[in-house]
């Protein structure tokens, strides 16, 4: 056992020493940022670096091709970025104005697709030309293209650029003719013509000499002579004292001159030279005719003979003459003309008269006229002169009515009433005016969507006979079919063509254009999914389908001032041959139906096989209805009269009018009646139309 007093120690712990304790103050080193000039100026280059590839990445390179290429180009709605002759533009629609010195500022749409090289080509109308037209002789009319601009001298007036055709004209001289080409743009040209003379000198001489020469029974001179005789066929006599006159007729051919023979006179006794004024009278000695004056007769002397002038328009004038052996005399007898009073009613009404090329003053007046066949001409610069043949006739109240026709007059009258397509389609033209679309609030059958809307018509235009058959479709769309129904076919050739959306409706009007050269009315855009309208320019004249509009008022309107309700009348249930609508052919197929009618065809008719309606249209109600031009919508005219509308610009779905095979109730059946849709059907079809080109 050990001792417990032998253990060591425990060791004994270090003693704790108090230390002195500050808390913290809670303040440590910090860093402070101080932006810079350097900073925001790096910060601005990115962000617009970053707009920037954005934009080249998503913009389109387009070349605007203008003729001339001297035109200034803006183009706003949006950014675009110029790189020499091509612009970086994003697609979308812009507007796009064009500007050059003698042409008509050009302003329009510029439609950028999504293509990434696009050419846009634009044509600049040229401004009229400013022309000066002068003459070797002052005075000549000139008429250009028909139209008379006055006399020469003409300074600083306005003629349409291209070729025209210029002739002048003066009496006792022959027409000049030319072409002149009009450089346009403002440009000052000078064109002049020199008009030959109408007559030929005609040398004459005679033995013995000093023979009064007569052209026409006018004295002109004594021989020798060198006469200026106007062109045509003259009469020419030569009378001496003591001598027979000696006559002859020539054909004078401007500028041709000529001699005639020495003539030899021969001695006359108891000759009588008679001479009427006019000349060409006939006469007669005795009751027997002896010729026309001027003439020389020989008359038994020491008795008196009676001689009696006739001429055409002239009064008839008796004389008598007694003669002497070995005497010479010379008769003139002057007729008095047969005045008759004629009035000219002429419009404008500051035309100028003239009567056998003879100014007389302004058309509008009463005018006393020869009762013979006159030329009367009725002119004024700007129109077409009227010109006619006329006779008066005494004791009768004649009126000579002129309308002159404009340049805009003469254009309309060459415009054709009915045109033809490739594809076979007839379209007449129509001038409508205003009418009221939509129907009353009373009206039954009415639907909301039917609202009174007033409209003005002003843009003439062409509206198919028909509705487009299957045959003419598959010119454009060879494989399309119309389906069938219940077994029966839609698809024979002269049957409406169904199962067709509005786009490939617009699109085959724009084939219809193309094989014919015509501008396109409907703007394309080709995607991945096939090609879509994106638009269209409305003044284009190529084909398009009808308007809402233009299709109402050819459908409703009776020419009367009446609006139809149906296409028969205002009552139901229609007449034989109106149409073909959901009858009774359909009553195993459809719920409602006219049990009343029977036009002998399940679906779809052959096109035209029923009446026309008042404008001689046909298939207006019944057969199919048909797609118009119109985006849908159903807002009256809050902003009052609308003039030749042509719809919303955007939406969804697209208008169809007019009733159907599978349309017989009250509401479908009227003409105001309004359906839409975006889908084909097997009872929508269309027809064609288009405006009448300026």
């Amino acid at each position: 056992m050990e001792n417990m007093d032998e253990r060591p120690d425990p060791v004994s712990p270090d003693p704790i020493v108090p230390i002195d304790f500050a808390p913290a103050d809670e303040k440590g080193p910090s860093v402070t940022f101080k932006p810079k000039a350097i900073h925001f100026i790096v910060g601005a280059f990115l962000l617009l670096s970053g707009i920037a590839g954005w934009f080249v990445l998503t913009a389109k390179s387009i070349f605007v091709e203008v003729n001339p290429i001297t035109a200034e180009i803006e183009i706003d709605g949006g950014f675009n970025f110029r790189m020499g002759q091509r612009y970086l533009i994003r697609s979308g629609s812009y507007q796009l104005t064009l500007r050059n010195e003698g042409y008509h500022d050009t302003r329009t749409q510029l439609l950028v697709g999504t293509e990434q090289s696009q050419t846009h080509p634009y044509e600049m109308r040229r401004l009229p030309g400013v022309v000066t037209i002068a003459s070797n002789v002052e005075g000549a009319r000139v008429q250009v293209d028909g139209i008379d601009l006055g006399v020469t001298p003409l300074v600083d007036i306005e003629i349409e650029a291209g070729e025209h055709q210029m002739t002048l004209s003066k009496a006792r001289y022959l027409d000049a003719s030319q072409s002149i080409a009009i450089e346009g743009r403002s440009v000052e040209q000078s064109f002049s013509a020199s008009l030959e003379p109408a007559w030929a000198v005609v040398s004459l001489t005679t033995l013995p000499a000093g023979a009064d020469v007569l052209v026409d029974g006018q004295v002109v001179g004594t021989t020798p002579i060198n006469a200026e005789v106007l062109q045509g066929r003259r009469d020419v006599t030569l009378k001496l004292a003591g001598h027979k006159a000696w006559q002859d007729d020539f054909d004078v051919i401007a500028g041709e001159d000529f001699v005639i023979p020495p003539v030899e006179l021969e001695p006359a006794d108891g000759l009588v030279f008679i001479q009427s004024r006019p000349s060409a009278a006939s006469v007669t000695i005795g009751g027997d005719f002896v010729g026309l004056t001027p003439l020389e007769v020989t008359l038994p002397p020491g008795m008196d003979h009676q001689l009696t002038f006739f001429k055409n328009g002239f009064e008839r004038g008796i004389t008598s003459v007694r003669t002497e052996p070995n005497q010479e005399r010379v008769l003139e007898v002057t007729l008095d003309p047969i005045m008759t009073s004629v009035a000219v009613i002429s419009q404008p009404e500051d035309a100028e008269l003239y009567v056998n090329g003879e100014f007389r003053g302004p058309a509008n007046q009463t005018i006393e006229l020869m009762a013979a066949s006159q030329q009367i001409e009725v002119r004024k610069a700007g129109y077409v002169p009227y010109s006619t043949e006329f006779t008066s006739r005494p004791g009768l109240d004649q009126v000579i009515r002129v309308n002159l026709k404009s340049l805009e007059q003469a254009r309309l009258e060459r415009i054709r009433p009915e045109i033809s397509t490739v594809a076979g389609q007839n379209l007449k033209l129509f001038y409508p005016n205003a009418f009221t679309m939509g129907a009353s609030r009373r009206e039954a059958g009415r639907r909301p969507n039917e609202s009174l809307r007033d409209i003005q018509l002003e843009r003439p235009f062409y509206m198919a006979y028909q509705e487009v058959t299957n045959a003419q479709f598959r010119l454009f769309t060879t494989d399309h079919s119309s389906g069938t129904l219940q077994g029966l076919t839609l698809n024979n050739e002269a049957q409406p063509v169904v199962q067709i959306s509005w786009t490939q409706a617009a699109l085959y009007c724009n084939w219809l254009s193309e094989q014919e050269g015509l501008p396109l009315f409907y703007q394309v855009e080709t995607t991945p999914e096939g090609d879509r309208i994106v638009g269209f320019d409305p003044d284009a004249v190529g084909y398009r389908l009808p308007t809402e509009a233009e299709w109402a008022w050819v459908a409703r309107t009776d020419g009367s001032g009446n609006q139809l309700k149906y296409p028969w009348g205002t009552q139901l249930p229609p007449p034989e041959n109106a149409g073909n609508f959901a009858d009774i052919t359909v009553q195993a197929y459809l719920g409602e139906i006219m049990f009343n009618y029977d036009d002998g065809h399940f679906a779809t008719a052959p096109v035209a096989s029923f009446d026309p309606n008042y404008h001689g249209i046909y298939d207006m109600a019944g057969n199919v209805s048909e797609w118009v031009h119109d985006y849908y919508g159903a807002v009256g005219s809050i902003g009052g009269v609308e003039v030749d509308p042509t719809g919303p610009e955007i939406g969804q779905f697209h208008t169809i009018r007019g009733s159907s095979w599978a349309h017989g109730s009250i509401t479908e059946m009227r003409l105001s009646f309004r359906d839409f849709g975006e889908e084909p059907r097997d009872d929508v079809g269309f027809r064609i139309a288009r405006y009448l080109e300026d």
